[in-house]
């Protein structure tokens, strides 16, 4: 579904991507681990259009991406989940889930939403900002679907989040896969990727050093935290 090949990008005179190859399948949760500053905000900020690479290929569904602006990317069924989760502080939920416009292919109706997360049902009534850090990132996540997105390019879901929201997140992400929503994750948390992800990319230093599955992942998860400062 996605396909990045040999992707550079900078800041300034500062390269943070070099030559950044990879390949995300339809249905598949992919992960990008790697230290604060390897890269891997900036690639997902590069393939959703919001940052411009100097040099690579970004292709959607066998499409190049190159030439096209972030808000056209939406369109074609990205969408951006920020590490921030941006709530609106003055809309209840259910105010939240009907503001963005549909503007993907695949749009979830809001049944759809309330089914996937029967705790935003509950809570359709209250303010975003009255929410758990686990149930604002729950909303963060439908209202991209909402919107229409296949892919979903998340940042850090689980990041300042204690364990039980960390698992809450964790069945957030499985259920939209179940609902066939591929997902290209930034986590730092490599035992809980290693929960949600069919596979695992280590960026060090801005390449990509290795292709990690699960049981590669869990039988190294002592020296990849270590690694990882975590």
């Amino acid at each position: 579904m996605l396909r990045i090949e040999n992707l550079t990008a900078s800041y300034g005179d500062a390269t943070v991507l070099r030559d950044v190859s990879l390949t995300v399948g339809r249905g598949e949760v992919v992960t990008l681990v790697g230290r604060n500053g390897a890269g891997k905000s900036t690639l997902l900020r590069c393939v959703m259009g919001l940052h411009t690479a100097y040099n690579g290929i970004v292709e959607l569904d066998g499409r190049d991406l190159t030439a096209v602006p972030a808000h056209r990317r939406a369109r074609l069924g990205l969408g951006w989940v920020p590490d921030d989760r941006g709530s609106y502080a003055t809309l209840t939920v259910a105010e939240s889930l009907s503001l963005p416009p549909v503007v993907g292919p695949d749009p979830w109706p809001a049944e759809k939403v309330y089914q996937a997360f029967p705790a935003l049902y509950e809570r359709r009534a209250s303010p975003s900002t009255k929410l758990s850090g686990g149930e604002q990132q729950m909303l963060a996540l439908a209202r991209v679907l909402r919107m229409g997105a296949r892919l979903l390019l998340c940042d850090e879901p689980t990041e300042g989040l204690a364990p039980l929201l960390v698992r809450q997140v964790g069945d957030i992400l499985r259920s939209a896969k179940e609902h066939g929503v591929t997902v290209l994750l930034v986590e730092q948390n490599v035992h809980f990727a290693a929960t949600v992800a069919d596979r695992h990319y280590l960026l060090v230093e801005g390449r990509v050093a290795e292709t990690l599955d699960n049981a590669a992942v869990r039988s190294r998860e002592r020296d990849l935290l270590a690694y990882l400062g975590i």
